[in-house]
Formats: C-alpha cells, sequence, structure tokens
C-alpha cells in the first residue's frame, strides 16, 4: 500500500499518511508523496479543502522517521519544500485541516501547524519529545506554533519535550475542537464540506488576508485587507448569495461540539 492516500470526496482531498506500523512517521519517500499530494491539490481548481489525517487509531504523525532520517534530508527538493514534505510550502491560497488522532509530535506537530486550524480526537497527544535526542526543529515549528500558542506556550513545548493531551491543547489554542476518539476525520470532514459550501474568493481572500498580514502592521495589513477584497465585493457569487438572504434563505452553519 501506497505511503500517503489520497481520496477525494466531493471538492475535498484526504490526505493520509499511512505508515500505521511505525505510527504514521515520516520518511524520504513518505515526504515525497506528501509533497506530491499538496500540489495535486493546489493545482486542482475544483478542489476546495484539503484535509491532512494519519492511518490507524493510534497516530497522526510522530514525526520524522529517526531510523531512516538520511532519506529526509536526500529528498530531491528537500530545500525548497522541507524535510517533512511540505512545511515550507507558505503560498497554498486555499485552506488545509489537520484532523488528529493519537500522537502528534515532533515533525507531526509541525505537519499539524502547517494547516490553517486542527481537529483532534479526545485520545490526541501533542509535543515535542524528539528534545531527548537533539533533534531540532526544522519543519517551520519555532515559527508557526508561537503565531499559533503565544510565546511561553510554545517555547514551553518546544524546550521541555513535554507531551500534552487533547484538553490541555484545547486550552492552549493548539486545536480548536476536541472530539470523541475516532471522530476527527469525520468532524474535520464536516467543517471542510461547510466550508467548500461557501462563496469561495472571499474565504480566499480572508485567509490570505490573515496569513500576509502577520509580518504587516495594523495599518498595513487593513490596506492590504481593502486591496484584496475589491475581488470579492464585486463577486457575483456574493451578489447572488445577499438577494437569497433577502428572500429569506438561511442556509445553516457549523457549530462546535459541546463543551468537553
Amino acid at each position: 500500500m501506497a505511503k500517503v492516500e489520497i481520496e477525494r470526496k466531493g471538492r475535498l482531498m484526504v490526505v493520509t499518511i499511512n505508515r500505521p506500523e511505525v505510527r504514521n512517521c515520516v520518511d524520504g519517500e513518505t515526504a515525497q508523496l506528501l509533497f506530491e499530494a499538496v500540489r495535486s491539490f493546489r493545482e486542482t481548481r475544483d478542489l476546495d479543502v484539503l484535509v491532512l489525517t494519519g492511518a490507524g487509531k493510534v497516530s497522526f504523525c510522530s514525526g520524522a522517521d529517526l531510523k531512516n532520517v538520511e532519506s529526509l534530508m536526500a529528498r530531491r527538493g528537500v530545500d525548497e519544500s522541507g524535510p517533512m514534505g511540505i512545511s515550507r510550502i507558505t503560498d497554498l491560497e486555499k485552506p488545509a485541516i489537520a484532523a488528529v488522532n493519537g500522537y502528534c509530535l515532533a515533525g507531526g506537530l509541525e505537519l499539524a501547524c502547517w494547516c490553517d486550524f486542527r481537529v483532534a480526537s479526545r485520545n490526541a497527544a501533542f509535543g515535542n519529545p524528539a528534545r531527548r535526542w537533539g533533534v531540532p526543529l526544522v519543519d517551520g515549528g519555532t515559527q508557526r506554533l508561537p503565531r499559533i500558542v503565544g510565546l511561553g506556550n510554545a517555547l514551553y513545548l518546544i524546550e521541555t519535550g513535554v507531551v500534552i493531551d487533547a484538553d490541555r491543547a484545547l486550552r492552549m489554542g493548539l486545536v480548536q475542537e476536541v472530539v470523541s476518539a475516532g471522530q476527527a476525520l469525520n468532524r474535520a470532514l464536516e467543517l471542510a464540506d461547510a466550508m467548500s459550501g461557501y462563496p469561495r474568493t472571499s474565504l480566499e481572500n480572508d485567509r490570505r488576508a490573515v496569513y500576509e498580514g502577520l509580518a504587516l502592521s495594523v495599518a498595513e495589513g487593513v490596506d492590504l485587507e481593502a486591496k484584496l477584497h475589491e475581488t470579492s465585493l464585486a463577486d457575483p457569487e456574493m451578489v447572488n448569495r445577499l438577494r437569497g438572504y433577502l428572500a429569506g434563505q438561511r442556509p445553516p452553519f457549523p457549530r462546535p461540539p459541546a463543551s468537553p
């Protein structure tokens, strides 16, 4: 079986790291397949949302394959895309969601942080235990994690090697929803399906404004927002949706799960 499986569900793409026998750790071949999956998603216009997950119930991704780490660094294109395959891709124009079941550690945590947000099963666990062997975070973890959870929380995870459970990750802001064990993928697909049903132009422009605005002052970010949304405000789909609103149409929207 392929080390990475790709499944299309309507306008959604599910990318599954498929090495459950080694807790879905990533070697060079797996990294290359992840890169090719994201490239295909990016180039396919009628795909709206990517969901990244891991096979089985034990692990989302336990990080780099430390028994075959040389293959990660020897992969062609590693400098451009990152050792884990996708971490240095920063120009994706469409949303990605991590559906986290079980262990999400070291490089696996970096892959989850590459996604826009994370849905975790009750049995999920997050951390950087590779600190014990002096393995650095070279797949964006030092940059994305502080932006997600704040400086103190990021350094706490990065420096101590502590592993936290899903509830602690939720309180920290590392994950956005915690669901029953085994339900992370289903819930991520529910959210992705809802997102896919929204007018695409404004959603993608909002997303772009958020990411590009991180490096700007508030004033510069507001200017960027206004410039990007010139196309959103001229989008015929938005006009049609607003006409529907005036006619009494109220499409449903997703609601978060009950508090754990």
